[in-house]
């Protein structure tokens, strides 16, 4: 028999009778946003030789956020629940984003995929690798998670491009060429954007690599404190309103690791759903965004041994 929260969950998979929207027509809310954010890429370009410095500094400033932002509401959601019934129309929308971000939307989501198989795992007794590639705990010392500055800054440079298509061409040789198509085409973008303007690419690559950042510094506090040896523990959520508005309610992480599967316009009825269950896991739960995670003094890691991993429900 299913537990109530399985119930609940396969409820949240049956599909529209829209002939565009695979789940809800709500989602055409994500995708206008995705295309506001890319017509701000290219007007950033447009604009920089025609307004004062200081004003291309703060628009620099929002398209950082705004990476983080589409990295972790927009394209996170895409990937678990893709848009549209159309193939042809997420195929379209993965490049899309993939040029918006600068990052392979399908490279991306093999590595969330992996994050989903480990869940911000640590390194065993042994001290080998995390199955989680991008584990807090990977590079950190004795068990613990590394620092928030290291793994911010560092991250980014420690992504491997290799083993992520070895991985997709071992799944699913079509969609690892696919990769290298949206790896191409952000690439592409950037270098013709160089050579129009080599000026404002200059100016642009620092606030795309501290974008990129943000999104790292958002996923530590996602797990900073979680329990990696419990499953409806895996996540660190955050409540706030206005947090979970803007940014599709990314902030409800714990019951994303716990459901990977639930509609982001039904994370707020989950969590009333089970929230019983996470108080007795003692869930973690942050007073702010998670960007802003640091500002919770009395957050503090959990150094729990190493337990044998429990199973939660797939993420694909």
């Amino acid at each position: 028999m299913l537990s109530k929260s399985s119930q609940f969950v396969f409820a949240e998979r049956r599909q529209t009778d829209s002939r565009i929207f695979a789940h809800t027509r709500w989602d055409a809310i994500p995708v206008v946003a995705a295309l506001l954010h890319c017509a701000y890429f290219f007007g950033m370009f447009y604009l920089f030789p025609r307004v004062p410095l200081w004003v291309m500094l703060i628009l620099g400033f929002i398209y950082s956020v705004s990476i983080s932002w589409n990295i972790n509401g927009i394209s996170h959601n895409f990937i678990h629940n893709p848009y549209f019934r159309s193939p042809l129309l997420n195929r379209l929308f993965s490049i899309l984003e993939s040029i918006t971000v600068g990052f392979s939307q399908i490279f991306y989501e093999c590595i969330h995929m992996q994050h989903h198989k480990g869940n911000a795992d640590r390194p065993d007794d042994h001290g080998e690798e995390t199955i989680d590639w991008i584990s807090i705990y990977k590079h950190g010392d004795e068990g613990e998670a590394e620092h928030p500055l290291k793994y911010t800054f560092l991250s980014f440079f420690r992504e491997d491009p290799k083993t992520v298509f070895k991985e997709l061409k071992r799944k699913d040789p079509r969609e690892a060429f696919w990769g290298i198509i949206e790896l191409a085409s952000f690439v592409t973008t950037f270098v013709i954007l160089g050579i129009l303007n080599w000026h404002y690419i200059c100016f642009l690559l620092p606030f795309y690599y501290f974008g990129h950042c943000l999104s790292y510094l958002n996923g530590y506090y996602r797990h900073y404190g979680a329990n990696p040896d419990n499953p409806i523990a895996w996540g660190v959520s955050s409540y706030d309103k206005l947090y979970n508005w803007i940014w599709f309610f990314n902030g409800y992480h714990a019951e994303h690791h716990f459901r990977p599967k639930v509609h982001w316009t039904r994370m707020r009825s989950f969590r009333d759903h089970i929230v019983g269950q996470q108080r007795a896991a003692e869930v973690r739960v942050l007073k702010v965004p998670h960007a802003l995670g640091f500002i919770n003094l009395d957050l503090r890691a959990a150094n729990r041994p190493r337990r044998h991993r429990l199973e939660a429900e797939p993420a694909s």
